[in-house]
């Protein structure tokens, strides 16, 4: 039960909903039976099917550690098995088998309710939502260019004040063990997706109350900002758990619309969508590369995707396709399955958009089974008039894999055998599983302009924008399947700023860091290399804390300040244009929440920090992969 990349982001809405139908109840493992001991009957299914890859997976496998499902809540697991990444291993369980190993797995939870709201609803006179400013961001990318640059009178605060910062106020999400979706902050309002608890909140910036809360289908993706059509009502859109695209009306958190812009309805949304006037770009990613993991199924079909929607209802006004429809190989793998190609490609980033040259950027993934494509682990640029593709710039030919295969060779020392669905292993792949996991930023210079694209190989791409010939590149370390650049870049203007994760990279090869280049000239401006931090209490509140502490979550800046949030919980401020390290705040263990929930925070991973209204955002927990579980929005603010 190898839980891949970061699908599991299902709601609770919908969890709750599939654990009743399953027997449940809702109720977690210390209501629905004892203690998950040697007698209970999740654990025979559990040692069958999900043992293997997480009793004790290596340093940097993506497979979390039985320790860390356990700290997942039943909704979360129940809707892996059933709707999520892990639906071809649930595909395999009967209705019983699939309720026990949830019992058996799921973390405690009690009785919430909903009084984490409805007990901290703001006084009258902060539940108004003022949508009368300017967005503080219009998405993940802070702007159309995915820059994530922030002026300081967007951010509210100076850079000088970046490096002098104190927590304003937590808010605690229940049934949470990780944060995977950024917020927006327009005026005094911040809308948060509460994925994992089943909301998407309006909250007030300054001291977390609820202004509205809507239930939502465990909303996946980070928000987008925008008009529902020239003359429409503003509105928060994200993805959810059911692969539909929903805006919600700012000012009042009404559902105005929901739709669903993939063109192939087993694939996910887990990208961020972005405004583009009054058109919305939604990247759509695919899942077959966990499918795979199992013998009898036919791999593989799925493939990445762009849609351009009309932001008044969701209409779907054209889709490029990161590669044609998949068609029988004429093989069976060794199980007797017919094999189909070519497939992947997924997209799990925010694209950018170029409004005046109309063009979409986006960048995209391995390949799942073969023939290779030249679209994959690419940057890619598409017509946003036509949806017609224009160039793609391919870093990494040939990396043909999905998790039936080993890292790498598929005969080195050490390595697993390949599983029935790698039946190409041996044709030439380079099996690295190197996407471009971050979207591509913009750069407009004097007399060009660039697209700039961070890889899990720990490379970083800078190409011609008209052409997409390559200009300049860099690698720092040698990359995993976890890092390099694991979810985005972020630039000044001048630099563009690396996060490094790599975690359970040995030394001699571990980059884990942060980097800057010189956009214009293409070369290293600083470097800043991070070290583990196991003082104290943070040996054992921080998972693996000597091997993962790396940054994952792309950087912020601020001002003239780079803000990035790294593996092991710590929050780093550095000069933009020197490196220093300004501040350095850690936003593991607990915290007394506004809400008056049990709050802990985590690894910060995923969704990296914003601001707005002089307040710095930061989602503190990501459980997958074996990293820190938590449940906190933490809300810092300029020392008083």
């Amino acid at each position: 039960m190898r839980l891949w990349k970061q699908v599991l982001g299902a709601g609770a809405v919908s969890g709750a909903l599939l654990i009743a139908g399953f027997g449940l109840g809702g109720l977690g493992r210390a209501e629905a039976q004892a203690t998950g001991g040697p007698d209970d009957p999740g654990k025979p299914v559990y040692d069958q099917f999900c043992a293997a890859c997480h009793n004790a997976p290596p340093a940097g496998d993506r497979a979390p550690p039985v320790a860390s499902l356990r700290k997942m809540s039943a909704q979360t697991i129940m809707a892996a098995l059933t709707t999520g990444v892990m639906k071809p291993i649930g595909d395999g369980l009967d209705r019983r088998q699939i309720r026990d190993v949830v019992q058996y797995l799921a973390a405690p939870e009690g009785a919430t309710g909903t009084a984490w709201i409805d007990d901290n609803r703001c006084a009258a006179d902060k539940a108004t939502v003022d949508l009368s400013a300017a967005p503080a961001q219009v998405g993940f990318g802070v702007d159309t260019d995915n820059s994530r640059r922030m002026t300081a009178a967007q951010a509210g605060f100076t850079g000088k004040q970046a490096a002098d910062l104190e927590v304003a106020w937590t808010f605690a999400m229940p049934r949470t063990s990780g944060l995977r979706g950024q917020g927006v902050v327009v005026g005094s309002t911040l809308f948060f997706p509460a994925g994992q608890a089943g909301y998407m909140l309006a909250l007030d910036t300054k001291t977390g109350c609820v202004k509205w809360a809507t239930p939502a289908n465990g909303l996946r993706t980070s928000l987008a900002y925008g008009r529902l059509g020239k003359n429409g009502p503003w509105a928060v859109v994200g993805g959810d758990s059911d692969g539909e695209l929903v805006a919600f009306d700012a000012r009042t958190g009404a559902v105005a619309w929901k739709a669903d812009p993939r063109h192939d309805k087993t694939v996910p949304l887990s990208g961020s969508p972005v405004f583009a006037g009054d058109r919305i770009v939604v990247p759509i990613s695919a899942i077959d590369v966990g499918n795979a993991m199992r013998p009898t199924f036919e791999c593989c079909k799925a493939h990445g995707a762009v849609a351009l929607v009309d932001a008044k209802d969701g209409k779907v006004l054209w889709t490029w396709h990161t590669m044609p429809e998949a068609q029988p190989l004429g093989r069976k793998n060794s199980q007797g399955v017919e094999m189909y190609g070519p497939s992947g490609a997924p997209i799990w980033s925010s694209p950018s958009v170029d409004l005046k040259a109309g063009v979409v950027y986006t960048a995209t993934g391995e390949n799942t089974s073969p023939p290779a494509t030249g679209t994959s682990d690419a940057l890619v640029a598409i017509d946003l008039a036509t949806g017609k593709q224009k160039w793609a710039f391919q870093a990494l030919a040939n990396d043909v894999w999905n998790m039936s295969c080993p890292i790498g060779s598929a005969s080195g020392p050490g390595q697993r055998k390949p599983g029935p669905n790698c039946f190409f292993a041996e044709e030439g792949s380079v099996l690295r599983d190197h996407d471009f996991g971050g979207g591509p930023v913009i750069w407009k210079g004097k007399g060009k302009s660039l697209i700039l694209g961070g890889q899990k190989s720990g490379d970083v791409w800078a190409v011609d924008a008209k052409t997409g010939k390559q200009v300049w590149h860099h690698q720092f370390g040698k990359g995993t399947a976890l890092g390099g650049v694991h979810w985005g870049i972020a630039t000044d203007g001048v630099r563009v700023f690396a996060p490094i994760s790599d975690p359970g990279v040995p030394p001699a090869d571990n980059a884990a860091g942060l980097y800057a280049i010189d956009i214009a000239s293409g070369k290293v401006a600083w470097s800043w290399k991070a070290t583990p931090d196991c003082t104290g209490e943070r040996r054992t509140r921080v998972a693996g804390c000597d091997i993962r502490y790396g940054v994952s979550a792309p950087p912020l800046v601020v001002d003239g300040a780079v803000i990035a949030g790294s593996l092991d919980g710590r929050l780093h401020v550095f000069d933009a244009a020197t490196g220093k390290r300004l501040a350095t705040h850690d936003t593991s263990g607990s915290f007394e929440t506004v809400n008056r929930l049990a709050g802990k925070g985590g690894s910060i991973d995923a969704a990296g920090p914003f601001a707005g209204d002089g307040m710095l955002f930061v989602p503190s927990g990501y459980v997958q992969f074996g990293q820190t579980a938590g449940n906190v929005l933490v809300a810092y603010r300029p020392k008083r």
